[in-house]
């Protein structure tokens, strides 16, 4: 592991060879029991939910000082989706060629160097924790619903934040279920494989049954007019709505614990996206047809539009079911950001404290941090500035991991890869205009709150990871024996 590019230990852009990556000499290792059913359900559990259940609603009804993009919902999905599909062809070379826990961090470490992987890699453990409690409080504000629908009321204090909910002190709901998917991945891969194979299920029973119901219930009028603040309400709702369209690159970190990870990780992210994404069309055309754009509720859309329609009932059946739903989506982002910080700690980059697994191959350590942390996120932020921030930290990733496939395809043409993205470059070089333009559509103080975030990642790297990076040849973890996994 020792081996690197450049002798110097001070080389900011040393890459890791691409014939290192699947010979980890790590005592640490992630269990292979995915296929490609278990990766399929888990990127649609990742892209699925939120976007859907709660956040169409918030851009198509603007909430607070933000336009409302109304029906145009529908154009800013397609947008986001657009973007996420250049994006998503890198990932799916990138993961037929490099079947590794990871994602973006190891493309970007492979292809453009050591800097650059951290970087990535650093920038997701932010992004798919916050990720992880935005959905958190999506689930809230369809567990106050539910509540309300067997006439019981949740008190204002434990709904959410003072700028959410009148009275409100903190988002109690969001804070419980982020600890309970915490405990439901810590039982183990196969565990949370076969949990998500179900939830998923339902859930795509559940949006089916919503489309075809909510079809009998639009009135065209509401359709009109179909942009009602122009295409920059709906170029701002693609930049948020973005978070709804890229859970296949959680789903990526997984690589490593896939049966077949060269063959089967491309098909799943191809497979994931096409499902989501005609489901995300078809759910928003019912959603705008059912009721007129400003009076879509911004955290609970579809319960609000069966009230509205006399369907009280469904109203309460939909809300107990999204809960449920969303619940996998927080899973695959839980799942991703301790699958990055593992990998960020086998490599040397972070203390190999962290990448300690029990024997079931689950590094518990991380998970419980990445889950406690998640929970704290989603009992006192309000929805839209998590989801924010959290949107400008993969369109940075899915530059990086653009640029990168065009980097590793000019630099070893000749490696055997599963899945050939067509079309190169001109596909991947999309992808980096697209991201790059919805990132300019971000208010400025999430580029500020993202920015700290790098520096401090930064000095972290300066000061430790360069220095104890396997790629290192006198780096301190060469003198450390494999850690021993801890007992179950």
């Amino acid at each position: 592991m020792a081996t690197a590019e450049s002798s110097s230990s001070s080389s900011l852009f040393r890459r890791k060879p691409i014939n290192e990556v699947d010979d980890e000499k790590s005592g640490n290792k992630l269990f292979k029991s995915l296929g490609l059913l278990q990766l399929t359900a888990i990127g649609v559990g990742g892209i699925i939910g939120v976007g859907i259940f709660t956040l169409a609603g918030l851009v198509a009804n603007g909430g607070g000082e933000a336009p409302g993009a109304g029906p145009g919902v529908l154009i800013s999905f397609l947008i986001a989706g657009l973007a996420s599909a250049a994006a998503a062809l890198s990932y799916a070379e990138f993961a037929g060629l490099v079947p590794r826990a990871g994602s973006a961090y190891t493309y970007g470490y492979v292809a453009l160097g050591e800097i650059i992987g951290w970087f990535i890699g650093w920038d997701l453990l932010l992004e798919y924790t916050a990720i992880v409690a935005v959905v958190a409080i999506g689930i809230s504000g369809y567990f106050t619903e539910f509540m309300a629908g067997i006439s019981v009321e949740v008190p204002a204090w434990m709904q959410g934040t003072g700028d959410t909910v009148e009275g409100g002190l903190i988002n109690l709901p969001a804070l419980v279920v982020c600890l309970f998917i915490t405990w439901i991945l810590s039982r183990g891969t196969k565990t949370f494989g076969r949990f998500e194979l179900v939830a998923v299920a339902l859930k795509v029973l559940l949006i089916l049954f919503i489309i075809g119901l909510g079809f009998f219930f639009v009135n065209t009028e509401n359709y009109v007019p179909f942009l009602p603040n122009g295409f920059g309400a709906v170029f701002a709702g693609a930049a948020t709505v973005f978070f709804a369209v890229f859970g296949y690159d959680a789903m990526s970190t997984a690589a490593e614990e896939a049966t077949d990870g060269k063959k089967h990780m491309p098909k799943a992210i191809l497979l994931s996206l096409a499902v989501a994404m005609v489901l995300y069309v078809l759910a928003t055309l019912v959603l705008t047809g059912m009721q007129n754009y400003t009076e879509i509720s911004p955290t609970a859309g579809f319960a609000s539009a069966f009230q509205t329609v006399g369907l009280p009932v469904i109203a309460t059946v939909i809300s107990a079911f999204a809960v449920l739903s969303i619940l996998t989506v927080m899973l695959t982002f839980l799942l991703g950001v301790t699958r990055v910080w593992f990998s960020m700690s086998r490599d040397g980059l972070l203390p190999g404290w962290f990448s300690v697994t029990d024997r079931h191959g689950t590094p518990q350590r991380v998970t419980w941090i990445a889950g406690i942390t998640s929970a704290l996120l989603a009992g006192v932020f309000p929805i839209r500035a998590v989801a924010d921030l959290t949107n400008i930290g993969i369109l940075a990733a899915f530059v990086v991991v653009c640029i990168a496939v065009i980097a590793l395809r000019r630099r070893e043409p000749d490696a055997p890869r599963e899945f050939r993205l067509p079309l190169m470059p001109w596909i991947p070089a999309f992808g980096v205009l697209s991201s790059g333009f919805l990132m300019l559509q971000l208010h400025w103080e999430t580029w500020l709150r993202f920015g700290v975030w790098l520096v401090i990642g930064l000095l972290i790297y300066w000061f430790y990871g360069r220095r104890h990076s396997l790629l290192n040849p006198s780096s301190p973890r060469h003198a450390q024996p494999p850690s021993a996994p801890e007992p179950a």
